[in-house]
């Protein structure tokens, strides 16, 4: 199965992630780079979690997972071992318009989540569609490692060109024209 590569806004999406362990944590860490609109369920928290939640004054309940709970949300995040719970969140998201993820169970996932790098403005995602993590994970490292140090920086700067410049064929030139010229004197 392949999935499509997509970047969501998630600013006014609510999300539901079911599970307080390490995962659901890692999970967590990864939504947070993108939005704060998460709310957690699970039977136990392990303390990274708790301090995460704290942290970020998010909204949790202790409790099982129950029927229902999956109401109101946009996309759901189920980080249990609990393969039967998966089974259940999933099919009952089947009759809403929620996207669902279950960790390590792709026949379970809407989408999946890929490796990537965050710096600011710049997003760099991989994925092997669930075939390698591992492949993705050192993918990753290398394409940092590749990575001009200051490519932050100079984005901040192109955005600012875009912003200012008018739009039309000479400002598509000129940015081009300088996205060129960082890239020569890096190599």
């Amino acid at each position: 199965m392949n999935y499509f590569p997509a970047f969501l806004k998630l600013d006014h999406y609510k999300i539901l992630i079911v599970g307080g362990g390490h995962v659901a944590t890692e999970k967590i860490e990864k939504v947070l780079d993108f939005c704060s609109h998460i709310e957690i369920i699970a039977e136990r928290y392990s303390e990274e979690m708790l301090s995460i939640i704290i942290d970020n004054k998010l909204f949790y309940k202790t409790k099982v997972y129950e029927t229902g709970d999956v109401e109101g949300f946009d996309m759901v995040i189920v980080a249990v071992d609990n393969l039967d719970v998966q089974e259940q969140i999933f099919n009952e998201t089947r009759h809403m318009r929620t996207l669902c993820n279950a960790v390590d169970s792709v026949a379970y996932c809407d989408f999946i989540f890929p490796s990537y790098l965050k710096d600011d403005d710049l997003t760099i995602a991989i994925s092997t569609s669930g075939a390698s993590p591992a492949i993705a994970k050192h993918l990753k490292r290398y394409i940092k490692k590749v990575l001009p140090s200051n490519l932050s920086s100079f984005l901040k700067e192109m955005k600012e060109a875009r912003n200012t410049l008018p739009k039309g064929k000479e400002r598509m030139h000129y940015l081009n024209e300088k996205v060129e010229a960082f890239f020569k004197q890096k190599d």
